[in-house]
């Protein structure tokens, strides 16, 4: 069942500073915010049984996934006095160093940007269904389990 209304999350590839930079920059003329807060997930170069992650490629059932991030945008607005919030995920590979998550939230003060900012966070991570295959310099991964 596709809802129109639900934003796609997802963007292919590593999320470009120039993308983050020009979403923040949108946000200049809507003169009730006070504050905002960004969280930028980056890849790590994790070793692992001595091997290095040099990216990992990043999966996930979009639609389900897109429902519980739309869910989740829906709670924090009902629980937290936010202006708005963006959330972007990267599909695809993204290689170390590199942005995979990009969650930004905005509103009137700043303790409430905190607060929500880790809210969001913490249910992206708990229930929303995107899978990362760790991908080592040999060439060999494993399935990313989140912490």
């Amino acid at each position: 069942m596709k809802n129109d209304k639900i934003k796609n999350v997802f963007k292919e590839g590593a999320i470009s500073s120039a993308f983050i930079g020009e979403a923040i920059a949108k946000h200049q003329s809507k003169t009730q915010i006070g504050a905002h807060n960004i969280f930028l997930g980056q890849v790590r170069a994790d070793k692992i049984d001595n091997n290095t992650v040099k990216a990992i490629e990043y999966t996930a059932y979009e639609e389900m996934a897109n429902l519980k991030f739309h869910e989740i945008k829906e709670n924090t607005f009902s629980k937290f006095n936010i202006t708005c919030m963006h959330i972007y995920h990267s599909k695809g590979i993204v290689n170390v160093g590199e942005i995979c998550l990009f969650v930004f939230v905005s509103a009137p003060h700043r303790q409430v940007v905190f607060d929500a900012l880790n809210y969001v966070v913490e249910e992206i991570k708990a229930e929303v269904p995107v899978f990362g295959k760790e991908i080592f310099e040999d060439s060999s991964y494993q399935w990313k389990v989140n912490k």
